[in-house]
């Protein structure tokens, strides 16, 4: 029996010691996320047909969660991006918040990845934060300080038009966040690095 290893023999599932949260910079960075992207919502949620890309893809920011091994980038696991809609109001938005299957037992890198993103577009003089917001991930929001706006639907699946309160999100210049852990369900610590 392997020293690791419990009596009955199996192993435990692997979990990474670090976690980077950061702008995207390197081209397969920009490959995995839409990869990941495709994976959720065209072949697991069938929302889109092939591809969920569109005209946003060209000016919006893609933010990336990538588990590392050793301190180096091992597999991006969620993404995201955020984009402003309207410069004059200082209006942004995001959307394709997407956790690959095997991460989402970490439940808290899509509120980090949320957190992220309205920093950053906070950093970078938003007045007014807002994302049409899936009917099955309302409470995820409200938990980070979001409230509805209307209820609507997209793509014939109910969601919701939500608002961030932009006094729960501090502007954060750091374009990369690390978060360590040092097993399962220990606590976390932080690093920050601006570009």
């Amino acid at each position: 029996m392997l020293p690791f290893a419990p009596a009955d023999c199996t192993a435990f599932p692997f979990v990474p010691g670090e976690y980077r949260i950061k702008h995207l910079s390197e081209r397969w960075e920009h490959a995995a996320c839409l990869a990941l992207r495709r994976q959720v919502f065209c072949r697991e949620q069938q929302i889109f047909e092939d591809d969920d890309a569109d005209a946003r893809d060209a000016h919006a920011l893609p933010i990336a969660a990538i588990a590392c091994i050793a301190g180096l980038p091992e597999q991006l696991v969620g993404t995201v991006r955020i984009h402003c809609d309207d410069a004059e109001a200082a209006h942004w938005s995001g959307s394709r918040l997407a956790v690959h299957p095997d991460f989402r037992r970490s439940a808290w890198l899509g509120s980090e990845l949320i957190r992220h993103a309205v920093s950053t577009a906070t950093a970078r003089g938003c007045q007014r934060f807002t994302a049409q917001v899936q009917a099955q991930n309302r409470a995820l929001f409200e938990r980070l300080h979001w409230r509805v706006i209307e209820a609507t639907t997209i793509r014939h699946r109910p969601h919701f038009l939500m608002e961030a309160d932009l006094g729960h999100y501090a502007a954060r210049q750091a374009d990369e966040i690390a978060w360590y852990t040092s097993r399962p369900g220990a606590a976390r610590t932080q690093w920050q690095r601006a570009a």
